[in-house]
This record gives structure tokens, sequence and C-alpha cells, in this order.
């Protein structure tokens, strides 16, 4: 067991950058990068969380995949924080401390405001959950009033009043129409003209009657001038009466044919309007349903992270909550690089001085065997260059021997073609002399009989002497073989 208890341990060290070796000869650092190792790991766990959360909510992956990418994203996490505590050596020296952490810090700061985000959505995701139902509603309505004021929407409530004023023109057979106010004016004035002449015609034939009957008026009866006279008014008002019946009469039959021309235009108006309502409202309608059916799957990061602002704002104390859990993980990723920063301010360990020491014997050994290379190298390249030379040096009396070779095979051409040359001249010289002698002799026999012999020897001897003399000289020209 704690065989096993140092092997984690170990691992935990190398894992905050510990040098193994070091750690042998200084144990008494062994522990702080233990908890160094840990506190990476930790960060590493919230990690892998994070992801595997934020991954669930914005895909909708399942819970093993999440996992193994929330891992990947986790191993991601722990590396980068073990290279902003690697790269920070053991320095007390707070401007180089302060360039050195600002910026891991600010890194850190990011990871973990990433890190921290799907945690806290993950903590309240009741709460969160609830204000999306509210948040899809209100995207539901604020889409339809979108579509309501769109240009290819936005006559559909007055062309809803047209249909609908259309159906009762129809319903009615033309009578509700509006445009036949003036001819309905004019008849309900024909008629109250006619009403009025009958009720004065009806007056004047009672007042007649009552006349002839003595009932009234003269209380006279009979058929004197009163009586006249009001049967005079009474049939006067009877033409009165037919007059107003006609006009009523032309009125009521233009009132009808008016009404009938309104029913059919509005009758085949209907038809296109009914039509037009019925595409622009099914259009409508479906893009009101697939926004619908959007708005109801959207339940990924971003919205969460809008309920959650909203939550925050209408409700202090989950507002403080929320703002205290970011912080706490935002601080746990911080606490690895502000672990790193606060024991840099201190004295250096025995570890630091250690691990400097050692750094500063690799580099000279470093430099030693560069130098040693560097010196072999050198070497090497004379050693190079020499044979080069050697190898050109011996190229060149292998050129030279070849030329020399050439020079003399054609020197000795050119002496054996001379004395070739020499040789037939020779042969050429003998044969002449030879005719020479043979004509001579020939002469002599026939035409000399007196002796001849010491005047030819004469000739024949200045003769040699001549081939023998260009003979020397072309030899003296000629070079010898080398």
């Amino acid at each position: 067991m704690a065989a096993r208890h140092r092997r984690i341990g170990d691992g935990l060290a190398a894992l905050a950058g510990a040098h193994p070796e070091v750690l042998e000869a200084t144990p008494g650092a062994r522990a702080r990068f233990v908890a160094l190792g840990g506190v990476l790991l930790s960060t590493g766990g919230l990690a892998m969380l994070s992801a595997s959360f934020a991954v669930h909510m914005a895909l909708g992956a399942w819970w093993p995949v999440a996992m193994l990418i929330g891992l990947g994203w986790g191993a991601v996490i722990v590396n980068l924080d073990r290279m902003l505590l690697v790269g920070m050596a053991h320095d007390s020296s707070l401007k180089r401390n302060a360039v050195l952490a600002v910026p891991r810090i600010l890194l850190a700061l990011v990871l973990g405001v990433v890190i921290a985000t799907p945690l806290t959505l993950q903590v309240f995701h009741q709460e969160i959950d609830t204000r999306i139902v509210s948040l899809q509603a209100d995207a539901s309505d604020a889409y339809k009033a979108q579509l309501d004021s769109d240009a290819r929407f936005r006559k559909l409530p007055a062309l809803k009043k047209q249909v609908v004023a259309e159906q009762a023109i129809v319903a009615t057979g033309g009578r509700n129409d509006p445009a036949l106010a003036t001819v309905q004016a004019q008849l309900s004035a024909a008629r109250a003209a006619y009403d009025s002449a009958v009720s004065t015609n009806q007056q004047l034939t009672a007042q007649a009657q009552c006349e002839l009957n003595g009932t009234c008026g003269t209380k006279v009866a009979g058929t004197g001038t009163a009586y006249q006279s009001a049967k005079s008014a009474a049939d006067a008002q009877t033409g009165t009466v037919a007059g107003a019946k006609s006009s009523l009469d032309a009125a009521v039959a233009a009132a009808k044919d008016a009404e009938a021309r309104s029913a059919s235009e509005a009758a085949s108006n209907l038809k296109a309007d009914e039509a037009e309502l019925a595409t622009l409202t099914e259009k409508q309608k479906q893009l009101q349903a697939a926004f619908d059916a959007t708005n109801a799957n959207n339940n990924g990061i971003l919205i969460r992270l809008q309920a959650l602002t909203k939550l925050s704002d209408e409700n202090a104390t989950l507002g403080l909550a929320h703002q205290m859990l970011s912080l706490l993980f935002i601080c746990i990723e911080l606490l690895p690089v502000l672990m790193k920063v606060l024991l840099n301010f201190g004295p250096p360990t025995a570890y630091d001085r250690l691990t400097e020491l050692r750094d500063d014997g690799d580099l000279a050994v470093e430099e030693i065997q560069q130098e040693a290379r560097l010196t072999v190298e050198k070497a090497n390249a004379e050693l190079l260059l020499l044979a080069e030379r050697e190898r050109i040096e011996r190229r060149k009396e292998r050129i030279l021997s070849q030329r020399r070779a050439a020079e003399i095979e054609q020197r000795a051409r050119v002496v054996a073609e001379e004395r070739a040359a020499q040789r037939r001249a020779a042969e050429l010289l003998a044969a002449e002399e030879r005719a020479a002698a043979q004509e001579a002799q020939a002469e002599d026999n026939v035409r000399r009989p007196w002796d001849t012999g010491p005047i030819l020897n004469l000739a024949r001897s200045g003769l040699a002497r001549t081939v023998r003399t260009v003979t020397r000289r072309t030899s003296e020209q000629v070079p010898e073989p080398v």
C-alpha cells in the first residue's frame, strides 16, 4: 500500500513539473509538488465535468460520448495549467514575477470562466428550465408580432375585414353594400314621398267624404261647393300619389339592379379574396409552426445563459449565489498559478537551488559537447578538404599523363610516317639511279665507244651525297620519341 501511495505521489509530483532525480535529493519538496499535482487534477476534473455538461446541453449528445469529450477537454486543461506552472521558474523579483504571472493569470481567468459557466448552469438547471418556458413563449409572441408586421402579411387584417364585408353583401343580396348608399337614399326618399302622398290623399278623401255626409266642415250633407272643392283636392292628390308611386317603382327597380350587381361583384371578389386569405394565413401558420418547433427545441447554452441572467436580475439572492459559485470555480482554476506565484516570492528552497545547479551543469555540459562537436566537425571538414585536394591532384596527374601519352603517340606516328616517306624516297632514288645507270650503260654501249666509267662514277657519288644530306636534315627536324 505504501509503495502504491508513493507511486501515486511520484505521478502527481511529475504532473506538477518536478524532476524525480532532484526530488530524491530533496525529499522535503515532495509534499509541495504532490499538492500542486492534486490541484491540477482537481481543475482537470472540473473541466471534464464542465465540458460534459456543455456538450450534453448544446448538442444533446449521449452521456458516454459527452464524458469522453469532457475527458479530452480535461486533459487539455491539465496540460495548459501544467505549462503555466512549469514555465514559471523561481524568481524573487516582484517585477519579473508580475511580468510572468499576469499573462498566465489572465489565461487562467479565461479558462476559469469557460469552465465555471456550464457548471453554474447545471447547478441552477431547475430554475433555468422554468424560465426557459417563459422565454420561449415571449419569443413566440415576438415572432408572431414580427410576422404581422411583415410586408407579406401586413394586409391580412384588412383582407379579413374585406372578406367579412363581402360575405355580408352576398348574404343580404347586396343590400349591405356601402357603395349603394346613394341608391338606397334615393329609394328611401321615394318611399317617404310616396307614403306622404298616400297619407295626404287619405286625409283629403276622408275630408271630402265628411263634407258629403255633413259630419264635418260645413255640417251640410250633399254635393255642395265645399264637397266639390274637397273632392277636387282629393282627386288632385290621387294624381300626386300615382306620380310618387311611379317614382318609387323606378327607385325600387334601380335599387334592385344595383343590389344584384353588387352581390354578383361581391361574390366574384369573395372567391379571390378568400383564396388569397387562405394562402397567406396558411403560410403564416407554417412559418409560425416552424418557429415554434425550433423554439420548443431551443434548450442550449445561449438561452440558458439568457435565462440565468434574467433570473439574476429579477432575484438578488439567486444573482449573488450565481456570482459566488462562478467565483468559486474561477478561483479553483486560478489556484495552481496563484500558488506558484506565491511560492516564487519566498526564499529559494533546496529543490530550487539544486534545480538551478542542475540546469547550469546541463548547460555547461552542453556547451562542452557543442564545442567538441564543432572541433570534430572542423577537423572532419579539413580532412575532407585534404582528401578532395588529393583527389583533384591525382585526377590532374592522370589527365597530364594521358595528354603526354597522346603527344608521344602522335609524335611516334609522325616519325613513322616521315621514316616511311624517307624509305619511299630512297627507294625511288635508287630506282632512278638504276634506271639512269642502265640508260647510260646502254648509251655507252651504243653511241660512245670510248670509256665513260669515271664520269659516271663521279655523278653517282654526288647524287648519293645529296640524298644523305636531305635525310640528315629531315631527321634533325623530327624529334626522337620520349
